[in-house]
């Protein structure tokens, strides 16, 4: 993710030899894709080893890997998989679903540890719909509606992707004062949108509010608009969910002593996604769940 949303010297002139050898870029890049190219290769290995050992009568539950060989397996004519299609379909979904999920985890813990109200009453929440039990699964998961709104906010917030992907105007338009020729390349500023004053007023803002990250609501689109809005929204939604979820339940949490939870380093950095600056070092205390 660093090599992707870095600079380097051969962005800037990506015709000159010289400087593609001197940069040094395409021989690290080559080799993160032969490490990556190694790992794929022992995950579909293990998928059709686990596949042959489950067709003899085991039980197995298929995911997006075994979707793609089922396909590739089944010689449809029109609709030919090869095994570097399965790859980058793979890489594609957990380069673009993990990262930028880890970040929203990560900014939201933060947030909730600054405001120990937030994290006090979300943690009753998840604590009380999943009384009993030693897991969280995803049954209840729709039960934890302050959750939700706890979420939404630290996307409004910290949108991972705040510069969404470049659009291409369909006809002029003027937007205040300025005028926007058709098939004009724009790039979309959801970080500002989410922080605007104009729209995001009140300090409980997401309740008994109808807004959505789903891109029907235009002052608030962390994960884009339309057609190429971001296909693994309800992926990404879910495994920030459930993940928080279950930290909330199992583990009490508290700052490292000396410092502060209202004083908490919240300086953001800039790569492919924006996250925090420096670490989130947290103490967790675990939680009897089952007698609680």
């Amino acid at each position: 993710m660093k090599a992707l949303g870095g600079l380097s010297l051969w962005d800037l002139f990506p015709s000159s030899n010289l400087v593609r050898l001197v940069s040094g870029t395409e021989r690290k890049l080559k080799k993160l894709h032969l490490e990556a190219d190694v790992i794929l290769e022992q995950v579909i290995g293990d998928h059709r080893a686990t596949r042959a050992a489950a067709a003899g009568g085991g039980e197995y539950r298929e995911d997006l890997v075994d979707v793609l060989l089922n396909l590739q397996e089944s010689g449809d004519p029109h609709f030919k998989l090869t095994m570097d299609n399965i790859k980058g379909v793979t890489l594609e979904v957990f380069l673009a679903g993990v990262e930028t999920s880890a970040t929203t985890m990560d900014w939201t813990m933060a947030e909730m540890i600054k405001d120990g109200r937030v994290l006090r009453k979300a943690q009753e929440e998840v604590r009380q719909v999943y009384r009993g039990n030693q897991n969280v699964d995803e049954s209840n998961l729709h039960e934890l509606k302050y959750l939700d709104l706890v979420i939404k906010e630290s996307l409004r917030l910290h949108p991972a992707l705040p510069l969404l992907f470049p659009r291409e105007s369909r006809e002029k338009v003027e937007i205040c004062g300025y005028e926007i020729p058709a098939k004009t390349k724009v790039i979309v500023n959801a970080w500002a949108i989410g922080r605007d004053p104009r729209y995001w007023a009140e300090s409980e803002r997401f309740l008994d509010c109808s807004i959505n990250y789903r891109g029907s609501d235009f002052e608030f689109i962390p994960f884009g608009a339309g057609r190429k809005m971001c296909p693994r929204l309800l992926y990404a939604t879910a495994i920030v969910k459930l993940t928080l979820a279950n930290l909330l339940y199992h583990f009490d949490w508290k700052v490292p002593d000396g410092i502060k939870p209202e004083n908490l380093d919240m300086t953001e950095v800039f790569t492919l996604v924006v996250g925090r600056k420096s670490s989130l070092c947290l103490i967790p205390v675990a939680y009897d769940t089952v007698i609680s």
